[in-house]
């Protein structure tokens, strides 16, 4: 499904993947853009992950994100209130955050549930649960993950 104004899971804010996409989705909802579909994985799944990650509260970052700030200022609060990534640390968040889905507990089960819920093609190209946000959303293509570690 495209929605106009969301940002992938390899838009980078301060390096890290998903975290643009994190704040789009916030700003979307608070303008009544963002599906209803959507409502339900707010704070949860990834942005949960990205979150914890960083040692801060999804609502609170959600706060300074209706507050007007841009993500690298929302994410430099994350990083002054929670944990600091030291590049190792980002290097792991991001390895993460990508290879999710791929070769680990959602394997066999979810992703080829998802492949089949979002009638994508069952070829082989969706691996990950990146691919498979990326691929509903019209973004992807075969070496969007080699760019994104560029």
């Amino acid at each position: 499904m495209k929605i106009e104004g969301i940002k992938g899971c390899f838009e980078k804010t301060g390096g890290l993947f998903y975290f643009a996409r994190m704040c789009s989705k916030v700003r979307l909802q608070a303008a009544g853009k963002l599906p209803a579909d959507y409502f339900d994985m707010l704070g949860q799944g990834f942005d949960g992950r990205t979150c914890r990650y960083l040692e801060v509260n999804y609502e609170d970052v959600k706060t300074h994100v209706l507050a007007g700030k841009s993500d690298a200022e929302v994410l430099e609060w994350c990083q002054s209130h929670g944990r600091r990534l030291t590049a190792e640390q980002v290097l792991i968040y991001n390895s993460f955050m990508s290879k999710r889905g791929w070769h680990d507990d959602e394997t066999d089960e979810f992703i080829p549930e998802m492949i089949q819920h979002y009638g994508l093609p069952d070829n082989g190209t969706v691996l990950t649960d990146v691919d498979l946000i990326e691929m509903d959303e019209g973004r992807w293509y075969p070496d969007m993950w080699r760019d994104a570690w560029k």
